[in-house]
C-alpha cells in the first residue's frame, strides 16, 4: 500500500484530530518514545552507542526525539502522499544514516504506547486503531528506499 491508501478518509480526520490535541506535547513524546525504544529493544541503541545516559531527560534523547517528532509533524501534513511526500527522509535513513528499517515499526510501537499513557481519555480505540494505521503507512513510507 502506498500514499497511505490503507487509510479511509474517517481514519484520517481521526489522526489529524488527535494530532491538534497532542502536537504541543510532541517534543516530550519524542523524548519519552526514544528513551523507550533505546531501552525495550537494545539493539537500536547501536545508532546512539555514544550516549551515556538514554532517559527521557538525557539533552542527546531529547535533541533527537524532537528530530524525530519533527519528521512526524511532517507526515502529518503528507499524510495524502506518504510515500512521495517522505521521499527525501527515506532516502535519508537508507543511504546515508543507514537505519534498519525494522526501527521504524518499533519506533511506532514505542510512540503508541507513550500517547496512550500522556493522552488517556483521548487515546480511545478508534484513535488507537486510525494511529496505529498511520504510523504504519509512515513506517512502511520511510522504508520504501530500501526496497
Amino acid at each position: 500500500m502506498t500514499n497511505c491508501d490503507c487509510l479511509t478518509a474517517k481514519d484520517k480526520q481521526v489522526v489529524t484530530t488527535f494530532w491538534s490535541k497532542i502536537a504541543s506535547k510532541a517534543d516530550d513524546i519524542g523524548a519519552d518514545s526514544l528513551s523507550r525504544l533505546v531501552t525495550v529493544y537494545p539493539q537500536t541503541k547501536t545508532y546512539f552507542s555514544h550516549w551515556k545516559d538514554t532517559s527521557a531527560t538525557s539533552p542527546q534523547v531529547r535533541k533527537h526525539g524532537i528530530t524525530v517528532m519533527g519528521g512526524v509533524r511532517e507526515a502529518m501534513g503528507k499524510i495524502n502522499d506518504l510515500t512521495g511526500g517522505l521521499l527525501t527522509l527515506s532516502e535519508l535513513h537508507a543511504f546515508t544514516l543507514r537505519v534498519d528499517p525494522a526501527n521504524f515499526k518499533l519506533f511506532t510501537q514505542c510512540m503508541l504506547l507513550v500517547v496512550a499513557i500522556m493522552f488517556p481519555v483521548d487515546f480511545t480505540p478508534e484513535v488507537h486503531m486510525a494511529l496505529d494505521k498511520f504510523m504504519a503507512a509512515l513506517a512502511r513510507a520511510l522504508s520504501e528506499k530500501y526496497r
